[in-house]
């Protein structure tokens, strides 16, 4: 099983950079320690450094809302994942615990200011895809949703050879994959469009896999996805 990019994806965005953490063998199961204090400690510091009125400006969530209208997102309505998180910080709303895989990726996205996901891999089929959606995607449930509906032609998804595992980038991810407690095999993933470094990304990553290998005892592999390496094994 591999995860893959489209080189059209690195047309319509150049400088694009995905980080990828292969996790093996997790255990899930119950709270990371030190996690909830951290993932605090982080909601403080973005409520005193950020608006939410002046938010979109910032550049790292800036280049997002700019990718979204390219492929036709919608920003204003359907925000990244990372602006979505500060959004709900900055409404005074606490990031509540899911799993440890999830609030882990959660606590690096807010610290580093970067979307982050991920997917259970033993609930996807075949290899998984950064694309365009075609006009012939099938339906896909979407957490938080009661009606399955397709991608819209030409928005940015990952899939596998099933269906969409996330529709709009990293706007809502897919109910067949998500990560529950019962997850032991997943891919994570973390993106970044420029003005984010590959220095900064890197960091990222070494941080999300310190933290998973420390909490989930798993067996990690890591990646950086860029133009001239578009492919890795999971």
């Amino acid at each position: 099983m591999k995860l893959k990019i489209d080189p059209k994806i690195f047309e319509k965005f150049p400088g694009l950079l995905v980080g990828v953490v292969s996790v093996k063998g997790a255990d899930n199961n119950g709270i990371a320690s030190g996690i909830a204090e951290k993932t605090t400690e982080q909601e403080a510091r973005i409520r005193r450094e950020f608006q939410a009125e002046t938010l979109s400006q910032t550049p790292k969530i800036d280049s997002w809302r700019k990718a979204y209208a390219a492929f036709g997102g919608k920003p204003k309505e359907n925000r990244s994942s990372v602006e979505n998180l500060y959004r709900l910080v900055l409404k005074g709303s606490d990031l509540r615990h899911i799993n440890k895989l999830v609030d882990i990726y959660n606590l690096v996205s807010l610290k580093h200011m970067l979307p982050l996901g991920g997917e259970d891999l033993d609930k996807t089929k075949g290899d998984i895809t950064l694309t365009f959606a075609t006009a012939q995607e099938p339906s896909v449930l979407l957490l938080g949703d009661k009606e399955a509906r397709p991608p819209h032609e030409g928005e940015v998804i990952y899939k596998d050879s099933i269906s969409t595992i996330c529709r709009r980038w990293n706007w809502r991810e897919a109910e067949r994959t998500k990560l529950t407690e019962e997850t032991r095999n997943c891919v994570l993933v973390a993106e970044a469009l420029l003005p984010v470094t590959g220095e900064e990304l890197e960091a990222a990553v070494s941080e999300l896999e310190a933290m998973v290998k420390k909490h989930c005892g798993s067996t990690i592999t890591r990646t950086i996805l860029d133009e001239n390496y578009r492919e890795t094994e999971l």
